[in-house]
């Protein structure tokens, strides 16, 4: 797949959804962005990079603590959607760019704080953009990234993988722990922390906020009926179908 055959595929799955990230529950709240809101407040006069920003969820957390944010995505209805939001609550710090993770328009070492949640699974070079979020943070920086995480054991992996694609075919990967800690060295990243977390999803409203269409949740049924006990049991698959996913936020500096 062509890097912009990809990007349409991304920018075609989410603008349509805009609204529906910014009132999800599963994205508005949780443990991970209070992490980040806490980690922002001790740089009061930072200026922030939201990275792959969606709803704009950390923007809106982080932007009382900060000197300014900038919301990045991929999708310019989502950020028509935070840039309204953000009027709303009268954040006034907080402006809005289009792009791709992996070309960032701004220059080296522009921020104090990059943090990015729920994105990079959707990167097609995970890599090339870790590298860039270390190029546009200034040496000493801090950095934090937060995503669904594959358990890494090869079962567990593939049916991760498989329930994603199916639900939302711009997906790319859940990396696991061990994947991210490579990646994040490899970019040049000093790890400073992870916290491992478990993240419940009630089905039917996770494949309706990315209007997976019927045949596809169909399909999503199906695996999880025909589901090993192994895959069960980890991912407490329910009955309905909701099931519980591991997630991960990992906190690392660039040195200097």
């Amino acid at each position: 797949m062509t890097a912009s055959t990809h990007d349409a595929a991304v920018d075609r799955q989410f603008s349509p959804r805009a609204a529906a990230y910014l009132t999800s529950a599963v994205h508005a709240q949780g443990e991970d962005l209070l992490q980040m809101a806490e980690i922002a407040a001790r740089h009061p006069g930072a200026r922030l990079l939201d990275l792959g920003c969606g709803g704009g969820h950390v923007s809106f957390h982080v932007a009382p603590r900060v000197a300014h944010v900038t919301a990045y995505d991929l999708s310019q209805q989502m950020l028509d959607v935070v840039a309204g939001e953000a009027a709303k609550r009268g954040l006034a710090n907080l402006a809005t760019c289009q792009g791709k993770a992996e070309h960032l328009p701004f220059g080296d070492g522009e921020f104090d704080l990059v943090m990015s949640r729920y994105s990079t699974h959707h990167w097609q070079d995970a890599g090339r953009g870790l590298r860039e979020a270390l190029r546009v943070l200034k040496p000493g920086g801090t950095a934090v990234f937060a995503d669904v995480v594959s358990p890494g054991e090869p079962l567990l992996d593939t049916w991760l993988q498989t329930i994603e694609v199916l639900r939302d075919t711009s997906h790319v990967r859940d990396y696991s722990v061990a994947e991210w800690t490579r990646m994040l060295t490899e970019a040049g990243f000093t790890l400073q922390g992870l916290t491992p977390r478990r993240l419940p999803l009630e089905f039917q409203s996770w494949v309706a906020r990315m209007r997976t269409p019927d045949t596809l949740v169909a399909a999503l049924r199906h695996m999880f009926g025909i589901a090993p006990d192994v895959v069960r049991a980890h991912y407490e698959v329910q009955e309905d179908g909701s099931f519980t996913s591991d997630t991960a936020t990992i906190v690392v500096k660039k040195p200097g």
